[in-house]
């Protein structure tokens, strides 16, 4: 009798755990899943070739429980130092003869003729643009799309693409299967950790600043802005600005004492030669934040003199984080963002991309820098691996409760985006197919690849994948990001979705969702 009240005991213990481990990440993740999602999961979970193992997929969350093995981010025949091995200069000196930048030997739909018609970048925005902290112990760097892609095969379903001619950015729009079912996937086993997807020889040069390690400076007060006349934080086009003063008025002056524009311009002048991206032939690296993979700036004009500027960071490999020795959440293909709303070329606020969702904070929280001759400029925070965006450095529990699974962030390399990127304009209001076009400055900048529809990484690997296994919800593969058209470009809020609460303090922010 002692013993069967021991078993019992015993099977009751294992029953609440099974049901806390299957119960607690659903019910405390705050994206739910949609009835599409939970069909696709069973599906998925019937793609195991084992009875047993479907069983304890479905009843105790463990998914592969067999596949499961170490992953660390760099493989046995990989240096951590990658970027500092011999040969790996020559082998980059080899490899940008062949990537010319921006335009990879194929011009966009825009012709010299047309450039008159493009819209040049205001200064504001590269005034304000921001500084990316990456971490320092890094293993997977900022990539450059153009390069991303040659290392990627099509399909469509589980179907390849044959095509007559290589994978560029000018092309990728061809790929005309239903946009759901296409996606990218890398030619080689991700898992044998090619040099490609760490990216070493794109790791930003050293940042020249005169601050302190680790000290942002203080915003002017002069930079302060008007409290909140206006609806900056929600407006678009069908939804015109409510203004009630202009905020390009400086606090503590008279009505009519507005910024002096031309003679600022004049200032900067200087500024924007050194800061904008250089002809392609005068292309080199410099010491101040260099990056070779080029950031994406996107330009939404959404009326009443709102201006929002996305800053879009891709990586060719996301790393996920670890939880008791293993490995969630890896994908091919990373797409991060910020965003700066301007209001009359004064910047309101940033928004952060997190996982699935992401923060926003008013613009005098967020830490900046700058010197006595530039504007100050928001600083992010780029996670290790996930490269999600945080306003502070230090840990960022997600998803799972007592912050089991969490980013890190650090004041690693600075990185400096406004040294390097593609810039575009888009009107959200145009056909789907169109609506992108090059700044004046870039007028050769290649466009359809922002039209591609698909994945831009290898597809949710199956159970019948010894790589793949799923434990307490969370998988080791998911599949692979959309591109930037598909992050709400349009929206009248700050944030990803309609719940959207613009944060006041960086104290707030640590006590807030990732999923606000």
């Amino acid at each position: 009798m002692y013993y069967l009240r021991r078993l019992t005991v015993v099977a009751i213990v294992f029953g609440i755990i099974v049901f806390s481990i299957w119960f607690l990440p659903q019910a405390l993740n705050p994206v739910k899943k949609s009835r599409e999602a939970r069909e696709a999961e069973r599906r998925w979970v019937s793609t195991s070739p084992y009875w047993l193992d479907r069983q304890a997929c479905r009843w105790l969350s463990l998914c592969g429980f067999l596949h499961v093995k170490s992953d660390p981010p760099v493989k046995d025949h990989e240096n951590g130092n990658g970027y500092h091995r011999p040969g790996l200069r020559r082998f980059w000196e080899e490899k940008k003869q062949k990537i010319l930048w921006p335009t990879e030997h194929h011009a966009s739909k825009h012709d010299s003729s047309s450039t008159d018609s493009l819209r040049g970048i205001p200064d504001y925005v590269l005034d304000y643009a921001p500084l990316v902290h990456l971490y320092s112990k890094e293993y997977f760097w900022p990539a450059d799309i153009a390069d991303h892609i040659r290392h990627m095969v099509p399909y469509a379903g589980g179907t390849r693409i044959n095509l007559t001619e290589p994978l560029t950015l000018a092309n990728l729009h061809e790929l005309h299967e239903n946009p759901g079912s296409l996606f990218l996937r890398s030619k080689k086993d991700v898992e044998t950790r090619p040099s490609w997807l760490h990216s070493w020889y794109n790791i930003p040069a050293p940042y020249d600043d005169d601050d302190e390690e680790g000290q942002g400076r203080e915003t002017d007060p002069d930079e302060q802005l008007h409290s909140d006349t206006t609806t900056w934080f929600d407006v678009d086009r069908d939804h015109p600005l409510q203004r009630i003063s202009d905020p390009r008025k400086m606090p503590g002056r008279g009505p009519n004492d507005m910024v002096p524009i031309l003679r600022r311009r004049r200032r900067i002048q200087h500024r924007r030669e050194r800061s904008a991206p250089p002809p392609m032939a005068q292309h080199k690296p410099n010491d101040s934040g260099y990056s070779r993979a080029p950031a994406t700036l996107i330009l939404v004009d959404k009326g009443s003199g709102i201006v929002d500027a996305f800053w879009f960071f891709f990586y060719a490999y996301n790393l996920g984080q670890t939880v008791l020795g293993v490995r969630y959440g890896n994908h091919v293909g990373d797409w991060e963002h910020a965003m700066v709303r301007f209001d009359s070329g004064v910047p309101r606020a940033v928004f952060f991309s997190e996982h699935e969702g992401g923060q926003a904070y008013a613009w005098h929280a967020v830490e900046k820098r700058g010197n006595e001759t530039e504007k100050q400029r928001p600083v992010l925070y780029s996670a290790v691996g996930s490269h999600a965006m945080y306003a502070m450095p230090g840990d960022h529990p997600y998803i799972l409760p007592f912050g089991v699974l969490k980013d890190q962030t650090d004041r690693g390399p600075l990185w400096d985006p406004r040294k390097n990127f593609r810039a575009y304009w888009y009107d959200y209001k145009a056909a789907a197919s169109k609506g992108l076009e090059p700044v004046r400055e870039q007028p050769e900048a290649p466009t359809s690849w922002f039209h591609y529809g698909g994945r831009w990484g290898d597809r949710l690997y199956g159970l019948d994948d010894a790589r793949q296994w799923r434990l307490f919800g969370q998988y080791h593969y998911v599949t692979g990001p959309e591109g930037p058209k598909s992050k709400n470009l349009a929206r009248g809020k700050m944030c990803l979705s309609q719940k959207c609460r613009i944060l006041q303090s960086i104290v707030e922010g640590r006590k807030s969702s990732w999923a606000s």
